[in-house]
């Protein structure tokens, strides 16, 4: 398994695309906390998936993805803001590993890679927001993230189901 920056010119590979929205669907399917709900709503993640290689296009955004040598099989994001006061760090987004491919630390292998690359654009932090509920700060926690804050009932899954969002942070430079 490789970890692969995919550069603008890289985004409009119909590869690429296919493997990402497929990984997506999966990881929605299998319960993952990447934007959606299951059943996976196959038309919006195909639109966010595009909006997002559209902001990748245009040198907005980092997009670093996890390789087999077969297909893709993970992908996250590091999404900047506008303005300059916040030029200093991203957002980490849309994290997700193929569920075939879980627990084999492929998901540890793309942090450490997003990390990597935020630190060669010479960024000094990155933030990141789970969804409570799934336990995602064990994840998160022993690669340098630490819980900051909580946005209560920030995510409805359902009509009746109100999760929090955490957001945690990671220093990149010591």
């Amino acid at each position: 398994m490789e970890y692969v920056v995919i550069g603008a010119d890289g985004v409009f590979d119909a590869g690429l695309r296919a493997d990402l929205l497929d990984t997506w669907i999966a990881a929605t399917d299998a319960g993952g906390s990447v934007g959606f709900t299951a059943p996976a709503p196959v038309p919006l993640v195909a639109e966010t998936l595009d909006l997002a290689l559209e902001r990748l296009a245009g040198g907005k955004d980092l997009l670093g993805v996890l390789h087999n040598g077969e297909r893709y099989v993970g992908m996250g994001l590091l999404v900047g803001k506008d303005g300059e006061l916040s030029k200093h760090w991203r957002t980490v987004l849309r994290v997700m590993v193929h569920p075939k491919y879980q627990g084999g630390g492929a998901g540890r292998l793309l942090m450490n890679g997003l990390r990597q690359s935020a630190i060669d654009l010479g960024l000094e932090h990155l933030q990141l927001t789970i969804r409570d509920g799934n336990g995602l700060e064990k994840f998160y926690e022993p690669l340098g993230y630490r819980v900051v804050g909580t946005h209560p009932r920030a995510v409805r899954v359902a009509p009746d189901d109100y999760r929090d969002e955490i957001m945690l942070v990671t220093d990149l430079k010591t």
